[in-house]
């Protein structure tokens, strides 16, 4: 399929919390996002190996090429990227299906994709209900956004120590603060809307408590993932 700017394209850039990561918003990405969905729904899906609650499948190489070469000038002014070709370490159509009960505790916090500061992720919601959106949060402890390679060692030890305690991330979806965490920016989930930041920002889908799983990609809560490098 062909993949091409919608018209009426808005594109926002903000930045993220103190440390002011970088992130984008763009509403109105594609033209054709309602036949995104319809070839989405007839992909076959499947769980993955990493900690993302749900099922995935491949999204259309039309779709990567769209992002690389489209969207590359704003992503390397915006994010300070090197001038150099974009790559796609993931790019899949994503659904979350994993009930709120039967999570684990690392699906219960906000994470980070990698610790790479060059790394972006990209979400690109394709759902028309309230099924909510993405947001970014702060460890209250350590005060960090982000976590890069000279935070790791730091943050991971207060991490592990503090889910042993009291304040223990409770079952389900996080979806605002808690004791550990403070959300400090949140971004809606918008038909056509996509979400584009720094892997190593700290972030969470944000997922009411009265989620129900829907796998049907017509219907339930459908997103193209994908993870950008240079």
């Amino acid at each position: 399929m062909h993949v091409a700017f919608h018209p009426e394209i808005r594109i926002q850039k903000l930045s993220i919390g103190k440390e002011q990561a970088p992130l984008l918003v763009i509403d109105n990405l594609v033209a054709n996002a309602d036949e995104l969905v319809q070839v989405a729904a007839r992909k076959h899906y499947a769980p993955t190996v990493r900690f993302y609650p749900g099922i995935r499948a491949q999204a259309p190489l039309s779709y990567q090429d769209f992002l690389a070469t489209a969207l590359r000038p704003t992503l390397v002014e915006h994010f300070g990227l090197p001038d150099r070709p974009i790559r796609f370490s993931m790019c899949h159509f994503s659904l979350i299906t994993t009930p709120p009960d039967q999570l684990g505790v690392i699906q219960r916090i906000p994470h980070i994709d990698s610790l790479e500061s060059m790394g972006l992720a990209a979400v690109h919601y394709l759902f028309k209900k309230d099924l909510g959106g993405t947001a970014f949060y702060r460890h209250r402890k350590t005060g960090y956004e982000y976590i890069d390679e000279s935070r790791k060692l730091a943050y991971y030890q207060s991490l592990e120590a503090e889910n042993d305690g009291p304040n223990m991330p409770q079952q389900g979806y996080i979806n605002g603060d808690t004791p550990l965490f403070q959300q400090i920016l949140m971004q809606d989930g918008v038909f056509n809307r996509s979400l584009i930041y720094r892997r190593n920002s700290l972030h969470s889908g944000c997922i009411n408590p009265g989620f129900i799983p829907d796998p049907n990609p017509l219907t339930g809560r459908l997103s193209i993932n994908s993870f950008i490098d240079v």
